[in-house]
């Protein structure tokens, strides 16, 4: 049988513009493309092929971390076109491997489309900025991109903490030092704690993974300075009440005050293929704390959140199903992806047909069947 070569696999995902390979035994290299799982016709992974392959690209910390603990991350960069981000594990005792596309272009903060007052915010002294979303919803190429905007326009000492390293920052008008977790130091809360004696200025956490992190980014920007943070929440107030859950229950009136006073700002995205075919969009939900919004936080009425970020457009606030409503209405996504992303699937079915519109399939892909009626 051929033998399946990742060099190949890589350059053919660069090429297709996947987001994802995976790798498992008794499947063919699966490419991730515009949401969509698209197998290569090429042979059936076997056993050896998947550890053969897993072995040539896992550094040695990797492999022994996958051995002891049945999974392991790492990143690694692929010439100068881009960097993957690695996940290997085991599963029915086999190897499998999944890797993640991360570009070397870092974009911009207009490229991506964040709220205008964005950059503002990126200027401020102190605070934390939280970006949430699910898994693969651009995240970390939002974050990158404020990071980048600071790098860039103002003179700071940014520090990074990432499980793996992704986007590659070169120093240009800020200091830039970037820490891995598992190989410059042992955890996020760890690295934290120390990176309050590297007289930073910035501090993006590529995860708050866990209560220790949490308080410590929380600290971090109470001591004065701006701290970036992802979560795995989707909306503004469900990111706000999973940090408060958190934390045990007799210390929740004082991680409310924290907040009311430290929290920034929150932007929540999805991440959705546009109907022309052409890439993804990002939809966002954006929460400012004004003065009355720290008031909820601090009074524990954090359901009045989603009212109010209706009423703060003039801020630049937006709620997701907002957004996506815009960006349906101006024929970028599918009825279908909008549902699918939104908070209230209800309300928007009801919105499509109020506006005379109907939900039907309309994510197929080139070289699908085309059903005998379709559409929307």
């Amino acid at each position: 049988m051929p033998t399946v070569h990742i060099d190949r696999l890589l350059d053919t995902a660069i090429k297709q513009k996947a987001s994802d390979i995976h790798l498992s035994v008794g499947l063919p290299p699966t490419l991730r493309i515009r949401t969509r799982l698209v197998p290569l016709k090429t042979k059936v992974l076997t056993p050896t092929d998947t550890i053969t392959l897993m072995k040539s690209i896992a550094p040695e910390r990797s492999q022994n971390e996958l051995q002891e603990e049945g999974g392991a991350d790492f990143g690694f960069a692929y010439g100068k076109d881009a960097r993957f981000r690695v996940s290997i594990f085991k599963q029915k005792g086999n190897v499998s491997i999944c890797l993640r596309l991360i570009p070397t272009q870092l974009l911009t903060i207009e490229t991506i489309g964040l709220p205008e007052v964005v950059p503002d915010l990126c200027h401020r002294p102190r605070g934390l900025f939280l970006v949430t979303g699910p898994t693969g919803s651009g995240k970390t190429t939002t974050l990158a991109s404020m990071i980048n905007y600071i790098n860039t326009t103002v003179d700071r000492h940014i520090i990074t903490v990432e499980d793996p390293i992704e986007y590659y920052f070169s120093h240009n008008k800020s200091v830039v030092n970037q820490r891995e977790v598992g190989n410059d130091v042992p955890s996020f809360a760890e690295a934290l704690r120390r990176a309050l004696r590297m007289d930073p200025d910035v501090i993006m956490v590529g995860e708050l993974r866990d209560l220790e992190t949490i308080e410590a980014a929380v600290r971090a920007a109470e001591t004065g300075h701006l701290v970036f943070g992802t979560l795995h929440t989707t909306g503004a107030a469900g990111t706000i009440n999973r940090i408060i859950d958190a934390f045990p229950v007799n210390q929740q009136a004082q991680i409310r005050v924290q907040l009311a006073t430290g929290l920034m700002a929150v932007l929540s995205q999805q991440l959705l293929p546009r109907i022309d075919k052409v890439g993804m969009m990002a939809a966002y939900e954006f929460l400012l704390v004004t003065p009355a919004i720290a008031n909820l936080i601090r009074e524990n009425k954090v359901y009045r959140i989603d009212s109010s970020i209706q009423t703060g457009k003039k801020f630049g606030m937006q709620l997701l199903d907002d957004h996506l409503w815009d960006m349906y209405s101006a024929g970028n996504i599918s009825p279908e992806e909008m549902i699918d992303k939104g908070r209230n699937a209800a309300l928007l079915s009801e919105k499509i047909r109020d506006a005379g519109g109907a939900v039907g399939r309309t994510d197929l892909q080139e070289g699908d069947e085309e059903p005998g009626k379709g559409g929307s």
